[in-house]
């Protein structure tokens, strides 16, 4: 029996034993890492330096790309690092400074994938009224500066609220956690007997609120898809469905993974599903999500192009 005040660090799950399969999954977590580093990257600075793409859509795509990296520069870095020096540790501190963050950059993903999904509502089933309230100009929309504020500051305050909850439960059953980076329901199977009933109050409400967040989410591409279909013409319906696709990829890729991991009855659980899902919502998403955006839209291929030329 271990009391939470007595933990000084906790140890993570090892990837793998043997030696040449920890330097495989090293290579393949710098891939990735690499991979999304450099997507992101390109993004931002194409959306940053192209006058054309200061628009609603690509300014919620710049926030996006900046919850990818922030995601993935929070838990990578430390397996990658336990893997190639054969550890587990991490501070007490320094998890719940990884947990925080993690919270922080996911939540803020989710709240800006639901306005995103606003934005692409209001600009194909309202286009006259989008057109007034959201000018062209990052500076001339106010509302999209508040919405994407709006994000960020609710993530803020599920990430600080879920953190310091979880970092207050007293801990009986040990420091091992079996995740390769620090997660709540790790800490729910350490925490004592009836002390994760308050955890569990907050998570249902995050629950709740996520799952509101999906049915708002629902029934705009419910919309969207209504307003699409009456378009007359077929360039018409490609063009809208070309602005939509990629989102909605990104959508079912990071909504499908993240729930079903936290969502799963406990009778299909395991170590090595439970691993496997956590990769999918954690690390692949932000290194596919430029290619998603990147492969449907012209204008950011086009930017990305000419920014390249520039650069060699």
């Amino acid at each position: 029996m271990s009391n939470s005040s007595s933990i000084r660090h906790f140890l993570l799950l090892a990837l793998e034993d043997t030696r040449q399969l920890q330097l495989l999954h090293f290579c393949l977590l710098l891939a990735i890492s690499l991979a999304a580093l450099l997507g992101n990257g390109l993004i931002i600075n194409a959306i940053a330096c192209s006058h054309h793409l200061h628009t609603p859509m690509f300014f919620f795509l710049l926030n996006l790309a900046l919850s990818d990296l922030g995601s993935i520069c929070t838990t990578v870095p430390k397996a990658m690092h336990n893997t190639l020096w054969h550890t587990r540790t991490i501070s007490y501190s320094g998890c719940a400074a990884q947990l925080f963050s993690f919270l922080f950059f996911i939540s803020a993903e989710y709240f800006l994938l639901t306005v995103m999904c606003y934005d692409r509502y209001v600009s194909i089933c309202k286009p006259l009224h989008y057109k007034l309230c959201c000018p062209g100009t990052l500076l001339g929309s106010r509302a999209c500066a508040h919405m994407a504020a709006a994000a960020w500051a609710s993530a803020f305050l599920n990430a600080l609220l879920h953190t310091a909850n979880t970092f207050t439960l007293p801990l009986c059953h040990g420091n091992a956690l079996g995740q390769f980076f620090c997660e709540i329901p790790q800490f729910l199977k350490l925490s004592c007997s009836k002390s994760y009933l308050r955890e569990l109050g907050v998570s249902v409400f995050t629950t709740f609120l996520a799952f509101g967040c999906f049915v708002f989410m629902v029934l705009s591409y419910v919309q969207i898809f209504r307003a699409v279909l009456r378009i007359p013409s077929e360039q018409g319906r490609h063009k809208a469905f070309s602005t939509c696709l990629p989102h909605l990829a990104v959508i079912s890729l990071f909504v499908s993974t993240s729930f079903f991991a936290y969502l799963k009855p406990p009778s299909i659980s395991s170590p090595s599903l439970d691993l496997a899902l956590s990769v999918l919502y954690s690390v692949v998403p932000p290194a596919l999500n430029p290619l998603i955006y990147s492969l449907r839209n012209q204008k950011l291929k086009d930017a990305l192009r000419k920014m390249m030329t520039s650069c060699f």
